[in-house]
Parts: C-alpha cells; structure tokens; sequence
C-alpha cells in the first residue's frame, strides 16, 4: 500500500515530512481565553493559565496578525501531535520545525490553502525505518491535530453581543 504522504530528501540529507493536516476532539478542560483592545486595532490576548500574546494589524512590531496566530495553531497542534511518536523513535531530544504559510483571499478574507511543512532529521533511519515513520506521524496528526482537522472540515462559530444594556422589560 502506498503512502499518500512523501518523504522528500534536501541538500544536507535531512528528510522533510510534507503531511496533510488533520485533527480529533480534546476533551481536556481548557483554561477560559479572552482578548482586550490595548489601542487602534491593538489586542492582548489572554488565558486563565497566566499566558498572553499581543495582536495587531500586519507590520505592527511585536504582535501577531489573527491569521497568523491561525497558522501558528496549526503548526504548533501539528508539532504537538507528532512529538511522542517521533520521540519514542528519534530520541527525546529530537529537532524539529513546522513552517506553514498561506495567502489570505482579501475578496472572500479566508485563507482558501495553509501549507505545512515539518521538518525533522530521519538521517539515521533506513529508507524503510523512514518511511513508517512517516506513516506513524501522518497517523498522529490525523488522530489528534484538533486544529487541522476543524480547518480541514469547518466549524459552526457562534457570537453573542454583550453590550451590557439589560433587555428585560419590567
């Protein structure tokens, strides 16, 4: 059986995994998440857990564009997904990156292609070796990469308005 994913070879014989991009249910409690504007078109984004990311338009320093904190969800589940199965044959110490990038549409604003490529040393493996490792890690992503796979079907979003103004009649 042929693998849909290919395993490609680059100057300095570091293999590339090029995967499709897939995701399953986390049915983990997830800390609450809100964003405050901080100035024009300037949000801080927040977790209950403590973190925060800055957000602004393109070209503003230090902050991430909402499109690219997408890709960076995307990249990061797929790297999340992949480390234990790369790390149970490659080592604990294992190096990697995903790189990901896709032009958005400006006349429909969706990002209509999000590429992704994970790199990561199968040097040390045979041709063979390499190439389960390649399936086992298309696998994982495809198991457990929530992020790729609610991009790759869709998802129902719902917005509430709150403007703090009661609607109750007395």
């Amino acid at each position: 059986m042929t693998s849909p994913h290919t395993l490609r070879r680059r100057e300095s014989d570091t293999a590339c995994l090029v995967l499709d991009i897939h995701m399953a249910t986390d049915v983990t409690t997830h800390p609450d998440l809100w964003v405050e504007r901080t100035g024009t078109r300037r949000y801080r984004g927040y977790s209950s857990n403590g973190a925060t990311v800055e957000i602004g338009s393109a070209g503003t320093e230090g902050t991430f564009t909402p499109g690219e904190l997408l890709k960076i969800a995307l990249a990061a589940c797929t790297g999340m997904s992949t480390d234990v199965p790369l790390a149970r044959r490659l080592g604990d110490d294992f190096d990697s990156t995903i790189r990901v990038s896709g032009d958005a549409d400006r006349d429909n604003e969706r990002y209509p292609l999000l590429e992704e490529v994970l790199e990561v040393d199968f040097s040390e493996l045979d041709e063979a070796a390499a190439q389960r490792l390649l399936t086992v890690a298309a696998r994982a992503i495809d198991t457990v990469c929530t992020v790729g796979r609610t991009l790759k079907s869709g998802t129902q979003v719902e917005l509430t308005i709150d403007t703090g103004v009661s609607t109750h009649s007395a």
